[in-house]
Parts: C-alpha cells; structure tokens; sequence
C-alpha cells in the first residue's frame, strides 16, 4: 500500500507561481515513476507531468516551460513547481506513483 501526503495547494493569483510537494511511503516508491495529474470541473483527469525513477521528466504541452517536475528519492517525494499560472491551470491535483496509486488531491485555484 502506498500512503500520501500533499501540500503546497492554493489560490494564486494569474502568472504566480505555487509549489506542490507529494511525500510518499512504500516499498515500491523508490522504483517507481512518479508524476502529477489534474482534473478541472466538468473535465476528464489529465496527466500533468510524470518523472522516473532516474529523473527524465515529461510534461503535457500545455504547461511546458511552465511548470517542473523534480523527485528526491531519499524522501520518496515529488515536487511539481508551477509558474506562470493561468486560470485554466485551475483543478484537483493529484500525485501520483507508478501510474497506479493516487494521492488525496490538492485543490489549485487561479484567480484574480
């Protein structure tokens, strides 16, 4: 079983940045990918970014060069660190390990 815990969520107003950090517990953690999704009111969840194991990230187009995705494998956490935020970047985040175990969610919120 794997155990989450999110933080970092908020409201931000458009063009700020905001961090989200998922520390993870589980044995299967460390061999893992990790990654972010989201999901928007009335909308399907998306995947954000995933990360491996190894550090090669990727990122849906509509946030690269936005956002980055980075890992610390000694703490079994995973950091999405969000710039320039729009308002259409508003939704449920949700970390994620090994395409399978989903964290609780954290609400993003971009508004003026």
């Amino acid at each position: 079983q794997v155990q989450f815990v999110e933080s970092g969520g908020g409201l931000v107003q458009p063009g700020g940045p905001l961090r989200l950090s998922c520390a993870a517990s589980g044995s299967i953690v460390r061999i893992s990918a990790m990654g972010w999704y989201r999901q928007a009111p009335g909308k399907q969840r998306e995947l954000v970014a995933t990360i491996t194991r190894s550090g090669s990230p990727n990122y849906v187009d509509s946030v690269k060069g936005r956002f980055f995705i980075s890992r610390d494998n000694a703490k079994n956490t995973v950091y999405l660190q969000m710039n320039s935020l729009k308002p259409e970047d508003t939704a449920i985040y949700y970390c994620n390990v090994a395409f399978v175990h989903w964290g609780q969610g954290t609400q993003v919120t971009v508004s003026s």
